[in-house]
């Protein structure tokens, strides 16, 4: 998966603060083309073909694993994008095989759980979110109106997901807002 644009321009000096700028990329948008759909917070894979995979990031000047599947190297940051196989067998993966069915279907999920990012979803188990069933949210797309919609929400945030497979992320965090 690749790395999802932020609908709002980010401070160049704080890439932490966004601006109350549109991201032209994500024009689409704010012109309420696509759906709204809640973003978890937990880490992004995906089943391709019964194989299962798990993203990761390279930083500048990191060897990649010799199983990493480049997806999109970020010009900005430098770093790479992609896929490397969750292992069976691996006491680091067993979070993840805890959560994998075989009888799934290909596409991108999320894996939450109690081990998982400090559990903020509150699942008791872990397990498998697809992306594109997530949660619709009738949610505005102004930066005023989404900072006032985010207030009393425990949620990560939003992903609009345009027909044409686009994607635009916000995220409480970037209001300056923290979940309960």
């Amino acid at each position: 998966m690749k790395k999802i644009p932020t609908i709002f321009k980010r401070n160049p000096e704080n890439m932490r603060e966004i601006l109350n700028e549109r991201n032209p990329d994500c024009e689409w948008v704010f012109a309420v083309e696509g759906v709204a759909t809640r973003k978890y917070d937990g880490t992004c894979v995906k089943i391709e073909g019964g194989k299962y995979f798990k993203r990761r990031e390279i930083k500048p000047g990191k060897k990649a694993p010799v199983n990493f599947i480049e997806e999109q190297l970020d010009e900005n940051t430098g770093k790479r994008v992609g896929w490397v196989p969750v292992d069976p067998d691996s006491v680091e993966d067993r979070w993840h095989m805890e959560a994998f069915d075989a009888t799934l279907p290909d596409g991108t999920y999320e894996l939450i759980g109690p081990k998982i990012q400090g559990n903020p979803e509150k699942s008791e188990t872990h397990k498998l979110v697809r992306h594109s069933e997530a949660e619709r949210l009738d949610a505005p797309r102004e930066y005023e109106a989404l900072a006032q919609w985010f207030i009393g929400k425990d949620i990560e945030g939003i992903v609009f997901h345009h027909p044409d497979g686009r994607m635009g992320k916000i995220k409480k965090s970037d209001f300056g807002q923290k979940r309960s």
